[in-house]
């Protein structure tokens, strides 16, 4: 009787498998801030965790000139001063600076 049933069961949990992931996807969504940037925009990059030196160090470093727009949230930097970055930032560690 339960191998009769084994299907029914497995169809249920895929429906709320589907059903949670519809949700959590919704919910960020709604909470999350979409943010893009321009090319010259002015932005501050989070500053890794081993590169902290204590707990009140600045979390954010920097800043730093966008110079390329590479897509799917990711950016090319360079100082202020011309020296460019080696690698791509993605938008998650990037947020505007306002002067």
């Amino acid at each position: 009787m339960n191998l009769d049933l084994l299907d029914e069961v497995c169809d249920h949990a895929r429906i709320n498998s589907k059903a949670l992931k519809r949700r959590v996807e919704l919910k960020y969504k709604t909470k999350t801030k979409p943010r893009q940037f321009k090319v010259a925009d002015l932005v501050m990059r989070k500053v890794h965790p081993y590169q902290l030196e204590n707990k009140l160090s600045p979390k954010w470093t920097g800043l730093f000139r966008v110079v390329e727009v590479l897509g799917n949230g990711a950016y090319k930097l360079e100082t202020l001063e011309g020296g460019a970055s080696l690698r791509m930032w993605n938008v998650v560690n990037l947020k505007f600076y306002f002067s």
